[in-house]
């Protein structure tokens, strides 16, 4: 009931007495007092309704700001993710050149005792009569010549030796990384038409060789070289299929992300 509906109702009783007493009176203002408190509670309850309005837009606000740093953060992870894939890429290459350069310190210290062994063999007298050359009879001797010549940059030589190898141990353990060897001979004085040869040699004759990604991968460098793109990127993508987990597939992929090509 409205105040004034409440006012009215209390005075009509006494209007229609005729008769109005200072009791009455005192009765009509307590009455009239509580009326004041009730309209005065029922402004702060309609107050109160509007400061929870306010506080619902406040809370919206919060969450959508909530909601859009949650958003960022997602994308801030993303991209640490895609930071931290790049530095374990980097890494592996990084321990792959390792071991290529323990694979050259192992060889030089071979080189080394090679040396001493000689030095000891012509300390003798003069009169001794040096034997004549003759092509080593063990395969691990000619091998680690020819690669020693590899390492220093004497890439003739280098070929050559190998392919002596070849030619008197073609059935060892070593035959596919002689073959190797050449293509990356080749490589390394540019002449691709010849590597491409070469690493195609063993992608066809040692079907089960450990070096046919790294062959794979240096056709495709190859091709890359020779402005066949097109080649070298099909040969790259096909490093990632056929050698996934492997240093020759981070190779590739470093590779293809350089030309703007996808590694797919």
């Amino acid at each position: 009931m409205k105040a004034p509906e409440l006012l009215g109702s209390l005075l009509l009783p006494l209007l229609l007495g005729a008769c109005i007493s200072s009791s009455d009176i005192d009765e009509l203002h307590t009455q009239l007092s509580d009326i004041q408190r009730q309209v005065l509670l029922l402004q702060k309850q309609t107050s109160s309704k509007q400061e929870v309005i306010d506080l619902q837009h406040q809370i919206s606000a919060h969450t959508e700001s909530l909601l859009k740093s949650e958003a960022d953060v997602q994308v801030a992870v993303q991209n640490l993710s895609m930071q931290i894939d790049q530095l374990e890429a980097n890494l592996e290459d990084t321990n792959y050149r390792l071991s290529q350069l323990s694979q050259q310190i192992a060889a030089t210290n071979q080189e080394l005792k090679a040396v001493r062994t000689t030095l000891g063999a012509t300390a003798g007298p003069a009169e001794t009569s040096q034997p004549p050359l003759t092509p080593p009879s063990d395969p691990q001797s000619l091998y680690q010549t020819a690669y020693n010549d590899y390492l220093r940059g004497n890439y003739d030589l280098a070929v050559l030796g190998f392919r002596q190898y070849l030619e008197t141990f073609p059935d060892t353990e070593l035959a596919d990384n002689a073959a190797y060897w050449i293509g990356e001979s080749f490589f390394s004085q540019a002449k691709y038409q010849q590597a491409i040869r070469e690493f195609d040699s063993i992608l066809r004759r040692y079907p089960r060789s450990d070096k046919l990604a790294s062959a794979l991968l240096k056709k495709g460098y190859a091709y890359l070289e020779l402005g066949e793109s097109e080649q070298g990127i099909l040969q790259l993508q096909h490093v990632i299929r056929e050698y996934p987990g492997t240093d020759e597939t981070n190779l590739a992929r470093q590779r293809l992300a350089g030309l703007g090509v996808d590694s797919g």
